[in-house]
């Protein structure tokens, strides 16, 4: 997906963090995804700057998008798929999608999600499958439904 800002962050209607009961509006103001990415990699640079004893720049941001992004979008996704946080920069029709029993065959959705948590992609689940011999028509429509694909962010918005 490229990055695209949010006019208008729609509000969502999420359980509050300490299951208080009842509902609480969230709203995320545009681009905050990515602000609180610059945020980690800025913190990464200040580390590594501190270690090495001079200011390491952007080579130091750069660094830490290699090795820290995609996880970082990794579980920021889980998070809104699982409807803990809504992020603007993801699908709205995703938010909270793991709340809401989107495939029949919960467990091996639930299997499915788990490896995608521990970093998992969409070969490895197929050969996963493959493997343990699952249902493969229930595997691709699971993945096909949570659309890994769709939901990398570039670092640098555009």
């Amino acid at each position: 997906m490229a990055y695209t800002m949010c006019a208008e962050p729609k509000p969502q209607q999420v359980p509050p963090a300490n299951g208080s009961g009842g509902l609480v509006t969230r709203r995320r103001s545009d681009g905050e995804l990515f602000r609180l990415a610059m945020e980690e990699a800025q913190r990464y640079k200040w580390i590594r700057s501190e270690e090495a004893g001079r200011d390491l720049g952007e080579a130091a941001l750069w660094d830490w998008c290699k090795r820290y992004w995609w996880r970082w979008c990794r579980d920021r996704w889980i998070e809104h798929l699982s409807g803990e946080e809504y992020w603007c920069e993801l699908d709205h029709d995703d938010f909270g999608l793991l709340q809401r029993g989107f495939h029949r065959d919960d467990p091996l959705a639930q299997e499915i999600i788990s490896q995608i948590k521990r970093g998992g992609e969409n070969l490895n689940i197929i050969n996963w499958a493959l493997d343990k011999k699952q249902d493969m028509r229930k595997v691709l429509e699971i993945l096909e439904l949570l659309n890994i694909n769709s939901s990398r962010l570039s670092f640098w918005p555009t």
